[in-house]
């Protein structure tokens, strides 16, 4: 059996500079602590989610090019290919898709930068729920997470489209320092990543708490 391709660096090069284009024209992003990405080793970016630009933008200003996990429904029409050609990843939320999660983990196994939401779903942006899919790619691929917040404005004035800030607005994008979810055992049993998804969700909690303050949000 072929093991499926992981995706081109190159291709999330293309989306990265694709995305630093469109979200400089549309918007007025602001970075804050991109210095503390690693440079160079496997990596993963765990981001709120409350807005849909959220994928794009951190692709876009984030200092290495990103491989987004994004659901399948997203792959429709002429986007399938394109998404597919700038490296990113398509999953199927309803089942375990293990052809996602052996693409995930080549891209962590070459070095690269995996971006995850961990909430799943777009919601409050808040890390209040979080998924054990973010653990288990952090143990199982030994990368350490780098938390990311991007807080957009609320109001619903100057919206085109109700899940995006106003055109123009400033969106911040605050990057936290890296942190390593698991115990340093290498378990991969319910209980360590139970464990590891705590420690997680409190190191996420504090990042955001911390960027909300830091940008007056």
């Amino acid at each position: 059996m072929t093991q499926p391709s992981v995706p081109s660096e190159k291709g999330a090069e293309v989306g990265r500079r694709i995305g630093v284009g469109l979200m400089y024209g549309l918007w007025k992003p602001r970075v804050l602590g991109a210095w503390k990405v690693p440079a160079s080793g496997p990596l993963i970016f765990a981001i709120n989610h409350s807005h849909n630009i959220d994928g794009p933008m951190v692709m876009g200003v984030a200092p290495r090019p990103t491989h987004f996990l994004i659901k399948k429904e997203a792959f429709i029409g002429p986007l399938d290919p394109f998404l597919t050609g700038i490296g990113q990843l398509k999953v199927d939320r309803d089942t375990t898709d293990r052809t996602a999660i052996t693409r995930a983990l080549g891209v962590l196994d070459n070095g690269g930068v995996l971006g995850i939401f961990p909430e799943g779903t777009r919601g409050e942006g808040d890390f209040a729920a979080l998924r054990a899919g973010l653990a288990y790619f952090a143990v199982r691929g030994g990368a350490p997470i780098v938390p990311v917040a991007v807080l957009g404005s609320t109001e619903r004035r100057g919206r085109l489209i109700k899940a995006l800030p106003p055109l123009r607005s400033r969106v911040d994008v605050v990057f936290g320092d890296p942190f390593d979810a698991g115990d340093g055992s290498g378990r991969r049993t319910r209980k360590a990543l139970d464990e590891a998804t705590e420690r997680i969700q409190k190191q996420l909690a504090a990042h955001l708490e911390n960027a909300r303050r830091l940008t007056g949000r």
